[in-house]
């Protein structure tokens, strides 16, 4: 039995965050009804990098999910999906900030059609605040959490993630928080609720050293590419052979690990504290780069993994494809397609035990299944779709 059999949900969003969360419950069971526009479909389906004409990310993003067309711009539209809400638990959302209101599917109409639903709402920088309004993307979230500031080079200007990292992580608080949500109305009797997720707040949440150490030090971190200020040694080094390698130490221990493939244990004299060894950063990342850069990565990652030295190649998605740990825990699936033939995808993550995820079919063309959800979930007859369709609702 998958994890979420029996819990509905109505993915009515685009673009990224919202549409990951639903796709991660999708990934476990859940049965998502993508919503989407008539003709034009989530832009996310036009993005590139495109193969044959055709984006490639769709596949993925939209996998699992039952895809169906309806205008929410049209009474008859509002109508249709609030049958669709009278028997779904939750709805996935992230216009700005009041839209559906303005389209008359405010909280209190939805709960009129089901008291008990859940609806998670995914914007820019949350339902509240000054800001509230403002366009939100991921790019500027990232900005606006504090992250870009202190990412890069400190001679040289702020660099942001090359992928939508804030999206995908507000994707992931908000599939928490449906689960969350979902367990108080279900296991403990309790009410539907909404969710208010915001781009910015999840990377911010992991940021709790910048709050600390502005709030009791008055430090304002600066970029610098490493984890400056709360471990040493660690960073980017060169091999002999011109590969790139990460190393950290991050426990005292293993520092001594480090010491052991160096073959330094005379540094544990003066060193074996991270204290000290902080004070002490740039010394002791000069002996690491001379180390790394005496010996091949081969050499240098053989001794690192029997002396335990977290330490590891920089990989690019070739080395990801190739790579022999990467294949055994399935972390790369391939799936049948209309267009490519196949499409590989990452896998589902994470695995369990007794009710693993799967992958059932990659992103399903526009409206695939409109037809189907309006016949056999809300009992339509042809002629209705028919009319429907004629009118460009659906």
């Amino acid at each position: 039995m998958s994890t979420l059999k029996g819990v509905r949900v109505l993915d009515v969003s685009t673009i990224i965050a919202s549409p990951f969360a639903a796709g991660l419950m999708a990934d476990f069971g859940a049965e998502v009804i993508k919503i989407e526009m008539p003709k034009k479909g989530d832009p996310f389906r036009g993005l590139g990098p495109y193969h044959k004409g055709e984006g490639v990310r769709w596949a993925s993003m939209g996998r699992n999910k039952k895809c169906i067309t309806l205008d929410l711009h049209y009474d008859e539209g509002k109508n249709i999906f609030l049958e669709l809400v009278a028997k779904s638990d939750l709805i996935f959302e992230n216009f700005r900030v009041g839209t559906l209101d303005k389209w008359g599917l405010d909280m209190e109409t939805l709960k009129k059609a089901n008291p008990n639903i859940i609806v998670v709402r995914i914007t820019g920088y949350g339902q509240s605040g000054p800001y509230k309004d403002k366009s939100g993307f991921g790019t500027p979230a990232t900005a606006f959490s504090g992250m870009t500031y202190i990412t890069g080079h400190e001679d040289r200007p702020p660099v942001s993630p090359s992928f939508s990292l804030a999206d995908y992580i507000a994707g992931l608080y908000a599939a928490m928080s449906a689960m969350m949500a979902l367990y108080h109305r279900d296991a403990l009797n309790g009410k539907g609720q909404e969710v208010d997720v915001s781009l910015y707040e999840g990377i911010f949440r992991m940021q709790e050293i910048l709050v600390a150490d502005y709030t009791l030090n008055h430090n304002i971190r600066e970029r610098k590419p490493s984890l400056s200020g709360t471990s040493s040694p660690g960073g980017t080094f060169e091999t002999k052979d011109g590969k790139w390698i990460v190393l950290v130490c991050s426990t005292d221990k293993t520092f001594e690990y480090l010491t052991n493939a160096m073959n330094r244990r005379d540094l544990l004299e003066k060193y074996v504290k991270n204290r000290e060894r902080l004070a002490a950063d740039d010394y002791l990342n000069g002996l690491v780069k001379d180390w790394v850069a005496s010996i091949n990565y081969k050499e240098m990652h053989k001794i690192a993994d029997e002396e335990g030295v977290p330490a590891n190649l920089i990989y690019s998605i070739e080395d990801i494809m190739n790579d022999p740990h990467y294949q055994a825990r399935k972390n790369i699936i391939t799936m049948p397609h209309k267009l490519f033939g196949e499409i590989s995808m990452p896998g589902v993550t994470p695995i369990f035990s007794e009710t693993p995820g799967e992958v059932k079919w990659a992103g399903p063309e526009l409206g695939e299944h409109t037809n189907n959800i309006l016949k056999e979930l809300l009992e339509k007859s042809d002629d209705e779709i028919t009319s429907l369709k004629e009118k460009g609702i659906i």
